[in-house]
């Protein structure tokens, strides 16, 4: 992927720190939602090649392009929003907190942020939402890849504490394992309450 219209047309307009925002983990079952804002360098010779919607890479590739991303970027913020938070505030509020503490959190403050499309977002900071962002602009899908392999990582880590979910085959996903553990072993303490509510899954 070499989609850079979106950062060739700021560049143009005078904006130099260009960041890019995502978010991985707001359909699961369970566990934090995560965000990552990242502001890469966009000269040429800079740019790494390979990079693209998280989703569309196997496992291998974002975790190699992770080492890549955070290696080569200005600056970086990765912000984890938990269940609990979710259930208190809905997943699209929790999506919204995270991007917001990212911005809070790195440590140089972009001139300009792309963001993976998210309705009605409030950032102290220009910015543009752009719908399938993560497939249409080079530092969204940097920023993708960060969100999606912090997550990936964060939930396998769960997976040794709560074995009997296996949640590192389906990282929290409602997939056909996911729901057979839920009707066996009953929701965990990391579960999204308000999501299994939906589904009348007991605790």
């Amino acid at each position: 992927m070499d989609n850079l219209n979106y950062e060739r047309e700021l560049l143009s307009n005078g904006y130099k720190l260009i960041a890019g925002m995502d978010e991985a983990g707001r359909g699961p079952l369970a566990g934090a939602v995560y965000t990552a804002m990242v502001i890469m360098p966009l000269e040429e010779d800079k740019i790494i090649q390979g990079v693209n919607d998280s989703k569309k890479l196997s496992q291998k590739a974002r975790e190699e392009l992770f080492d890549k991303i955070i290696n080569t970027a200005i600056a970086y913020a990765i912000c984890p929003v938990d269940e609990k938070t979710i259930d208190d505030i809905n997943i699209l509020n929790a999506t919204k907190l995270g991007m917001q503490n990212c911005l809070k959190q790195i440590k140089i403050k972009p001139d300009y942020c792309l963001v993976d499309y998210v309705p009605n977002l409030s950032l102290d900071c220009p910015n543009k939402t752009i719908v399938k962002g993560d497939e249409k602009s080079y530092s969204i899908a940097c920023a993708s890849i960060l969100a999606k392999v912090a997550r990936d990582k964060y939930i396998t880590e769960l997976g040794a504490k709560y074995p009997m979910y296996q949640f590192e085959k389906h990282k929290g996903y409602g997939t056909k394992l996911h729901y057979q553990m839920l009707d066996k072993y009953g929701a965990s303490e990391i579960h999204r309450k308000s999501f299994l509510k939906k589904l009348n899954i007991e605790e």
